[in-house]
């Protein structure tokens, strides 16, 4: 089914700059949801692996406190 959508001039405009060739304006929307989706991807990848970065660098800290723990005198 087609429909008839309306936008200002000025994303009209944005739009042609983003265009190649002949290309049409569905082409170029469909292009850009396919570069959203991929960086939205990439995104949560890097954050996935950012906190397993986290994740080791806390488990790091645990055990070096661990280690020197029971050589401090605590008095609560």
């Amino acid at each position: 089914m087609i429909t008839t959508i309306q936008i200002h001039k000025t994303i009209k405009d944005e739009l042609n700059l983003f265009r190649k060739n002949n290309e049409t304006y569905e082409d170029v929307i469909v292009r850009l949801i396919e570069v959203e989706r991929n960086q939205r991807r990439m995104d949560k990848k890097l954050l996935i692996e950012g906190c397993k970065e986290m994740a080791k660098d806390s488990l790091r800290i645990t055990k070096e406190w661990e280690s020197i723990d029971s050589e401090l005198d605590w008095e609560w």
